[in-house]
């Protein structure tokens, strides 16, 4: 069941797709119908599976770094109180600055190749996961922090061993939305400046009117970020079994 209602949900998709094409009576420049984008996943399977090959690195690199972060960060929040002070404007910064604004920047920075991407995407995830975890290890469980304090438990071994394990279901939380979310900060980047991606493929084939091609290039993307989903949702559901959803 789980199989077939993907599939079910792809096919009613395509069926409206069609019907829009054919209500409309779009041309093929403005929105191609499911045929011709098919032709054109065929057609340019190796250059497409190329380019998607840089961006879903750029996504990984991009979510192992800002889970990093975001976590370090989150923990310095918590165990460091003086810390606050100067940790949290650049939170606040870090989401009042929009981040396609801060493209051009990195890319100026850190040059066309794939460090810029990584860096954006890293952006992206970084608040998300900071935020969560962060809240979670603020609400930690009273009675096991008392239990901890009458076991003469420091703050280290309460940390480790209550504060963290109590805010691991809000930082898979975290980690579902800056999964969900990678994608953007990756393609933001090439659509800035790079010679590889699936960005970088939309825009060159959207300038070349290669329509078919562009809707191509999206749709890989999007299975690339609904597959990416699911894995780490159920990764992380398989992690965190002591705490099942109700």
């Amino acid at each position: 069941m789980k199989i077939i209602r993907p599939l079910i949900i792809a096919i009613l998709l395509i069926i409206i797709w069609q019907l829009i094409v054919s209500i409309s009576n779009a041309p093929p420049y403005i929105l191609p119908t499911p045929r011709l984008v098919l032709e054109a996943l065929i057609g340019r399977a190796d250059i497409i599976i190329e380019h998607a090959g840089v961006t879903l690195t750029e996504i990984i690199f991009g979510l192992l770094l800002g889970t990093l972060l975001g976590s370090f960060s989150a923990l310095t929040l918590s165990y460091f109180r003086p810390a606050r002070q100067w940790l949290m404007p650049i939170l606040v910064i870090s989401q009042a600055i929009p981040v396609f604004a801060l493209a051009p920047v990195l890319v100026l920075w850190l040059g066309y190749g794939m460090l810029s991407k990584v860096a954006m995407a890293t952006l992206i995830i970084y608040f998300p996961v900071t935020a969560a975890f962060y809240d979670g290890l603020r609400r930690t469980e009273f009675g096991y922090l008392d239990l901890a304090k009458t076991m003469n438990g420091t703050r280290w071994t309460t940390l480790k061993y209550i504060r963290i394990p109590s805010a691991l279901p809000a930082l898979a939380s975290g980690l579902r939305v800056a999964t969900a979310t990678a994608p953007i900060g990756a393609i933001v980047g090439e659509w800035v400046g790079s010679s590889e991606g699936l960005g970088f493929l939309m825009l060159h084939a959207n300038g070349r009117m290669q329509i078919d091609v562009m809707f191509a290039a999206l749709l890989v993307l999007a299975v690339i970020a609904v597959a990416l989903y699911y894995s780490v949702n159920a990764g992380l559901n398989r992690l965190l079994l002591w705490s099942p959803s109700t």
